[in-house]
């Protein structure tokens, strides 16, 4: 495939609108769906940031022909000017109707991964990463590319990409919970990869191109008028001097003055090809108006007739498709979502799902891997032993021999200890997140965490969104489990109310309605709602 910078190169180089044509639908969708995004949804809007988008692209294509890749400018161009777009569009709508005023956006604190939450404030989380970080993220989840391809584009290995990505979903996800958006990184990769493109209207793409090319038409046109209007200064200002000398001088300075009018005529000579070209350039401005027109007209006849009848059937049959995936995803309350994900047989679903769920143990267990100076072959095959979904239908004695042969007896014996203590650590770990600059101190930290750790396991067990067993039982025996976490967390922030100021005490109860809510959610997922 041809490379961004190769079809910059010739745009600019040879005017190919060909190789911007090109361009445009290589990226049209990544445009589209950040700019409807950021602009709440409202379609004519987005357009317009996208050909905006897009016109800028044509118009400094020369600076940027360096880059390998366009998506990460187009992305962040996007976000500018979707912001530029909405505060115009606020301004305008404040004028025509003075006594609206704007609902406030309430971000609910829930820690599922849900679109409509993750929607509004996904692009101002993904500026926050660095540059590399997210066109990582957009090559593999927005635009899909397999993790070779990644690579190759960004000009690393395979490995180093994978490794990349993880990196940079950890972020994300940290820069979302502090959002209000919480969740696991599976179901966060999986959100991106579902949710984050969606299709640009019929037409928009034709619109784009030949907006952003007649754009860039219109200013060559400027320049040269630009041109004209300075060499006709440099005319009267030579005539001028002409006359000036040939008052003061003489025959001599006469006969100068006479050379310089001649030179004068000469440049008014030169001049009528200038003009001729600058008829040219508004014809072809003419031209591209028309042809932009046509685009428009064509555009008008989707909304109408066969055509729109057409684009209402896909969207129905696409709407009965969604009801019929999520029917499917209910029929079944004993089988959590990610053991249907497993059993579906699409590979790219398989490989990010295993890739998730391995990398959210060796996350999970890194303090210990690092106490027991495992390897990362070690580590590797932990992590597969641990999750991997054939050692779903073993026993539990299997996985305990394969990780007490892999870590020994001492090892195995720290592995179930360390275990115990992963509800206390996640809850550390999230309250950390919390409380920014204001936090614990050690003498604080070491005296929640004996309060935490000595509340049931099962109970703390599932804060950072991992599924308890429980909430695959009855509606009964799921509804007296979740009255017991809540007892539970009031028992914790009760203690720990002697010793927390008050703004760190909010924080610990934030974390522990976020994971009840969480539950709440899962149950209502597993059919169980309370």
């Amino acid at each position: 495939m041809t490379s961004d910078s190769e079809l910059l190169r010739r745009y600019s180089e040879d005017e190919s609108e060909d190789a911007f044509a090109e361009l445009v639908k290589r990226h049209l969708d990544l445009v589209y769906s950040a700019a409807i995004r950021q602009v709440n949804g409202e379609a004519p809007l987005a357009q317009e940031v996208t050909q905006s988008v897009f016109t800028d692209l044509a118009r400094k294509a020369t600076s940027l022909r360096s880059r390998e890749t366009l998506s990460g400018w187009l992305y962040t161009s996007t976000y500018f000017a979707a912001a530029k777009a909405v505060r115009t569009e606020t301004r305008r709508r404040a004028r025509e109707q003075e006594a609206q005023s704007m609902a406030d956006i309430s971000h609910d604190a829930s820690t599922e991964t849900k679109w409509e939450e993750l929607e509004p404030v996904l692009d101002h989380a993904m500026h926050q990463l660095k540059e590399a970080d997210r066109e990582a993220i957009l090559l593999r989840f927005f635009e899909k590319h397999p993790l070779a391809e990644v690579g190759a584009r960004l000009g690393i290995s395979e490995n180093a990409a994978r490794m990349r990505i993880d990196r940079a979903l950890d972020k994300l996800r940290e820069d979302l919970s502090r959002r209000g958006v919480a969740g696991a990184s599976a179901a966060l990769a999986l959100t991106l990869s579902s949710q984050a493109i969606q299709a640009a209207p019929i037409g928009l793409g034709a619109i784009v191109t030949g907006a952003a090319l007649s754009g860039t038409t219109i200013t060559t046109a400027a320049t040269v008028t630009t041109k004209i209007i300075a060499m006709t200064t440099l005319q009267k200002v030579l005539i001028t001097t002409a006359l000036v000398v040939a008052a003061g001088t003489g025959i001599y300075e006469a006969s100068r003055a006479s050379r310089l009018l001649e030179q004068n005529q000469t440049l008014q000579q030169q001049q009528a090809p200038l003009a001729a070209q600058l008829q040219q350039l508004q014809r072809e401005r003419d031209e591209a108006t028309n042809r932009l027109s046509a685009v428009n007209t064509e555009v008008a006849q989707l909304k109408s007739g066969q055509r729109q009848n057409e684009l209402l059937k896909l969207r129905g049959e696409v709407g009965t498709l969604r009801r019929q995936v999520f029917a499917e995803a209910k029929s079944n309350a004993t089988s959590s979502s990610l053991e249907k994900m497993l059993a579906d047989p699409d590979p790219v679903t398989k490989e990010l799902i295993n890739q998730q769920a391995w990398r959210e143990i060796k996350l999970r267990f890194a303090e210990l891997f690092q106490e027991l100076k495992l390897s990362p072959e070690q580590i590797e095959t932990f992590a597969q032993t641990y999750a991997n979904p054939s050692m779903r239908n073993a026993t539990d004695a299997e996985v305990e021999s394969r990780l007490r042969s892999l870590l020994g007896d001492a090892g195995y014996a720290r592995f179930e200890e360390f275990n115990q203590e992963v509800p206390t650590r996640a809850t550390m770990k999230l309250l950390k997140s919390q409380l920014g600059a204001n936090q614990l101190t050690e003498e604080q930290a070491s005296r929640l965490w004996k309060i935490v750790k000595a509340e049931p396991y099962d109970l703390t067990y599932g804060i950072e969104g991992d599924m308890p067993q429980v909430l695959r039982g009855s509606k009964d025996e799921v509804s007296h489990h979740l009255q017991q976490v809540a007892e539970s967390n009031q028992h914790v922030v009760q203690q720990a109310g002697t010793f927390l100021t008050p703004d760190q005490l909010a924080a610990l109860q934030t974390v522990f309605a976020n994971a009840l809510k969480t539950r709440t959610a899962q149950a209502a997922a597993l059919g169980q709602k309370p």
